[in-house]
């Protein structure tokens, strides 16, 4: 079955850098589009950043030019580097991906920013 082992959160302060990564097992890896998605209580689970099968990837407005996505296919891993960490970044982080008729989500990991 479908399993993600995430691990990288924590607490930081502002300004500061974690780097989130999820293994993946179960499926085909290299053939996924893969996601990094984070949620805060009492909102809507927010996709943070996203990597095509072709390494092509897609950022939330908010994190552009601070996050960066990355996937390893021989290692069925994908990461998400967090640089110049603000305050708004506190969520739980989930790795995602999706067969077209199922989604799969990890644990999640905590990320807290504050001084």
């Amino acid at each position: 079955q479908v399993q993600f082992v995430e691990s990288g959160g924590g607490s930081v302060q502002p300004g500061g850098s974690l780097r989130l990564a999820c293994a993946a097992s179960g499926f085909t890896f290299r053939f996924y589009d893969m996601g990094w998605y984070r949620q805060t209580p009492g909102k809507q689970r927010e996709l943070v950043a996203g990597i095509t099968i072709t390494g092509s990837t897609n950022y939330l407005d908010s994190v552009k030019g601070r996050f960066t996505i990355s996937r390893d296919n021989a290692k069925k891993s994908v990461y998400l580097q967090m640089d110049s960490l603000k305050p708004e970044d506190t969520a739980v982080y989930f790795c995602h991906t999706s067969s077209g008729f199922y989604e799969y989500w990890g644990q999640g990991t905590q990320v807290t920013v504050s001084s």
